[in-house]
């Protein structure tokens, strides 16, 4: 049992009665660790102890919620190595983009020591003489987070840093094939000195725990990260319930590549969107929309960039490219290579591959000679492939980007101010890139999408206290 990474509820490391393996998907010889797998009985004990811890919490004041966060930044950046090293181990994440996402979790937690100091209210004169109006903002109470498995510190980071800077109370749910990373950061939350059952972890499946969260009538608010079909069923459900939404979903981004673009910079921005990170962001350039004059050219040239990057163990110094996070999401990924070709494209790379050790190791892939209606360029693959859709002209590249399901970031290379205008105003995206990659956000600005990419208020920046607050408007008779 002592061997077994504990829950955190109401102050105190809980052990549970299961346990489930954290395996390194660079070398599956490497156990990471053991860790509790959660209960709909231990939700409720995190739910009851949040919702016991809140009013307190509150009512301590903005200067002991920003001090908090203050020193849970400063504890991230002592244990960054640390907690960096076993994000690379169990999400495959290679180690320098793994140091990078510390570095932004730890931003992320000073930032909203400050807003928790920020926050704003309004008095008004009203239309009836002698009364006094004031618009004030409280916290929603106790947030259930959600978590997914691909940036296992900065998302939780996002997340809980702006329910506690607000007032709330928190569980957090981390995906269950990253457990690890997500348990240091409740460590470091809990040595910071957070009162108990201010923050609470619960680990284990989504099936178990998550429903759990959802359901848990003391949480009044939910935020999730993840899949499409997963949304869509917390939201089917928490909205009987009548709970606050926030979703982030995923996407099939666009990168318009016009033919006035700079070559060089267009396969750096789309060899970064496409491939960094093992292509397991839902903001990567998974639809590469290449005007017909540099199509040729722009295609000859990622390609041999995109082959060149070295595939292997995330804490190998030599690793451009970081194992499949999974079997089951490397078997996803092999499954639309081989639809690829079954639609009609030429598939370059996308083969499974040897490592050092046995591990979910994939080469990158382009499907060339893709349209907007296969399956393989409109759904989300979540991997290191990307399709190449040839157009003729730039209204044509705006109408392709837009036929999507989702609408979550949105790019152009090119050297045109009215090309790059032009899109800013006709994408339907939620975050527009000209001549950067559609992945890579800075965390003191709005995240988030529009149709299925994302519901509910944006996440990061100032615009959080949208979702991790309610709004009250009081009225006094003067006199």
């Amino acid at each position: 049992m002592s061997d077994i990474r504990p829950h955190l509820i109401n102050g105190r490391w809980v052990h549970g009665g299961e346990a489930v393996e954290n395996r390194n998907p660079s070398d599956l010889s490497d156990l990471i660790g053991l860790y509790a797998a959660g209960t709909a009985d231990d939700v409720a004990q995190a739910a009851s102890a949040a919702s016991a811890a809140q009013p307190a919490w509150f009512a301590a004041g903005p200067q002991a919620r920003a001090d908090l966060l203050d020193r849970v930044a400063a504890g991230i950046e002592a244990r960054a190595t640390e907690i960096a090293t076993m994000l690379a181990r169990e999400e495959g994440k290679i180690l320098p983009e793994a140091r990078a996402e510390l570095r932004r979790s730890a931003q992320i937690f000073r930032f909203f020591a400050g807003e928790a100091l920020r926050v704003t209210g309004e008095a008004l004169a009203s239309v009836r003489p002698g009364v006094d109006i004031e618009v004030t903002r409280e916290p929603v109470g106790v947030v259930g987070l959600i978590t997914p498995w691909n940036f296992p510190a900065a998302i939780p980071a996002w997340k809980v840093a702006p329910a506690l800077a607000f007032g709330n109370a928190v569980v957090l749910k981390p995906a269950e094939l990253v457990p690890g990373t997500a348990h240091l950061l409740a460590q470091v939350i809990q040595d910071a000195g957070c009162p108990a059952g201010v923050f609470n972890l619960v680990m284990g499946s989504g099936r178990v725990v998550g429903q759990a969260i959802v359901e848990a009538p003391e949480i009044a608010a939910l935020s999730f990260t993840g899949s499409v079909p997963t949304g869509r069923a917390i939201a089917a459900t928490a909205i009987q319930r009548m709970k606050k939404l926030q979703l982030e979903m995923g996407g099939r981004n666009p990168m318009l590549v016009m033919d006035d673009a700079d070559l060089d910079q267009a396969v750096e921005a789309c060899l970064n969107g496409a491939f960094y990170s093992t292509g397991q962001r839902c903001t990567a350039s998974s639809r590469l929309i290449v005007q017909a004059g540099i199509h040729d050219a722009f295609v000859d040239r990622l390609l041999r960039a995109m082959l060149a990057l070295r595939v292997g163990p995330a804490l190998d110094p030599a690793s451009q490219v970081g194992p499949v996070v999974s079997g089951a999401q490397l078997e996803g990924n092999l499954g639309y290579v081989a639809l690829a070709r079954a639609e009609g494209c030429e598939v370059i790379g996308g083969e499974r591959l040897d490592g050092p050790a046995e591990g979910f190791y994939q080469r990158p892939a382009l499907f060339l000679g893709a349209h907007n209606g296969m399956r393989c360029a409109r759904e989300e693959i979540f991997g290191p492939c990307a399709a190449v859709i040839r157009v003729d002209d730039f209204d044509q590249a705006v109408t392709v980007a837009n036929d999507s399901d989702f609408g979550l970031s949105a790019g152009i290379c090119t050297t045109s101010l009215r090309q790059a205008r032009e899109f800013r105003r006709r994408a339907r995206a939620g975050m527009i890139m000209t001549n950067l990659p559609t992945a890579g956000v800075d965390y003191h600005v709005p995240f988030g999408g529009t149709k299925g990419s994302s519901y509910g208020p944006r996440e990061q920046g100032r615009h959080a206290v949208e979702f991790y607050t309610t709004v009250k408007t009081s009225y006094c008779l003067a006199g």
